[in-house]
């Protein structure tokens, strides 16, 4: 059989509609690598490339998220009208399978490892079931080396995505992490990951996980592994890694050059009620403090829109960004994502207007806010981003860290363009002073 796999193109604004922020979907090589030789095999991700509907392929194999959802069902409605068999899996189908199930011949529920080959085994006789769910999450041992052979070869900031650790034990509101890959960390060994970083081209590797330092006995064993390679890499982690400094020690020496922190808020009633208690915002300055002692440079998620939030939370924020020197930040409007918590509960309190899952991309409001009116967490939302984003704040902030300044003025410039994609302010917030 020819499988294509493909990654259906982000609405913009986002992030990952900006080149210097662009990593291919780990899921879709991986998936090929657990592809018997037998078939034929090719990935198309449209935010390279288009793609061809009039190919002559057995199965559309297609990775979904939330915001990517109503692309991806148009994609799949007209393969499946030339009668080309479609597969839809990932986040958004694992958590809405009965939506996606309209849209596609089969849907694969949870991570697709344990039950993809028994898929193709189906298709092959034409016994394709509607669901395939992961009953079990899969062991991470001896997972297949991704097939980066099959991504495009330009276009993205690196290939060399990889991923350590599934599963988070915090649990936020607001995620669906857990709901996805269970709230227990899962660690592959060591030794596969290093027998991976083997086959890569380049240097600079970013490490997928949604918090690789969440079990550090292993993050210390892998950073030892990963120092003789001499690598460039990122990943995401929680800001407790400020309190070991062996920790801290070995992240730098294995090469980390920046780690993505959700601070999440500057309120801690918002932390908690969101569930994320192992942020304790009293310690912020201090925990950034650290971990720029050590080298390392921070690139701060915030989230706006909590309950507890009224418009001087932006202000409060953009200072805190500047006068704490943060490498870079990424701002976001809090998003109730099917399947999260968050959802249910705005569902039960009717606060949910907009239904249009491509607006589900933490830059649109989809509810209606309790401190502020739904315009004015929108126009916050790009008035922060003017501030941060400013050229005095910009090297005010790389002047001030000087870690990895050159790097960091490389995404510094690519998140400017993210206030020229958002929509204009029309509000107090266009009158009001500049922070810097």
């Amino acid at each position: 059989m020819r499988i294509e796999f493909i990654s259906p193109k982000w609405k913009e604004p986002s992030l990952w509609s900006i080149p210097t922020f662009r990593y291919p979907p780990l899921s879709l090589p991986t998936l090929a690598a657990l592809t018997p030789a037998e078939h034929e095999v090719a990935i198309t991700d449209e935010n390279i490339a288009p793609i061809d509907f009039d190919q002559a392929i057995d199965l559309a194999a297609l990775t979904v998220m939330t915001p990517m959802a109503p692309r991806a069902y148009e994609i799949a409605d007209r393969f499946r009208e030339r009668g080309v068999k479609v597969v839809l899996g990932g986040m958004h189908p694992s958590l809405v399978p009965e939506e996606a199930a309209r849209h596609a011949d089969a849907v694969v529920i949870g991570e697709a490892e344990s039950v993809w080959p028994s898929l193709l085994d189906d298709l092959k006789r034409n016994k394709l079931k509607k669901i395939y769910k992961c009953d079990a999450y899969p062991a991470l041992e001896k997972l297949p080396i991704p097939r980066r052979d099959l991504l495009p070869k330009k276009g993205y900031f690196t290939v060399n995505t990889v991923q350590v650790t599934r599963g988070c034990p915090f649990n936020c509101e607001f995620c669906t992490v857990t709901e996805f890959f269970g709230n227990q960390h899962r660690m592959r060994p060591v030794e596969d990951i290093i027998e991976e970083i083997k086959t890569l081209k380049g240097k600079i590797v970013f490490f997928v996980d949604d918090n690789i330092v969440g079990n550090p006995a292993y993050a210390k064993k892998l950073f030892k592994a990963l120092t003789p390679f001499k690598l460039q890499w990122m990943s995401q982690g929680s800001i407790n890694m400020a309190a070991d400094d062996e920790l801290l020690e070995l992240c730098a020496k294995s090469g980390c050059v920046g780690m993505i922190i959700g601070f999440e808020s500057l309120s801690q009633d918002s932390l908690n009620s969101a569930g994320k208690h192992v942020n304790q915002a009293r310690h912020f300055k201090a925990n950034i403090k650290k971990i720029h002692d050590f080298g390392i440079a921070i690139d701060g998620v915030f989230v706006f829109g909590f309950d507890h939030d009224d418009k001087s939370v932006f202000k409060r924020t953009a200072d805190f960004v500047i006068e704490n020197n943060l490498e870079a930040c990424q701002f976001s409007i809090l998003t109730p994502l099917p399947g999260s918590r968050l959802y249910h509960r705005l569902e039960r309190e009717g606060r949910i207007f907009d239904r249009d899952w491509s607006k589900y991309d933490v830059v649109n409001v989809v509810f209606e806010p309790k401190l502020m009116s739904r315009e004015e967490l929108q126009e916050g939302l790009l008035w922060t981003y003017q501030q941060v984003y400013s050229v005095r704040s910009i090297f005010k902030r790389l002047l001030g860290s000087r870690n990895y300044p050159l790097l960091y003025l490389l995404f510094n410039l690519g998140l400017r363009k993210i206030r020229r994609m958002l929509v204009a302010p029309t509000s107090n917030f266009q009158k009001a002073t500049p922070v810097r």
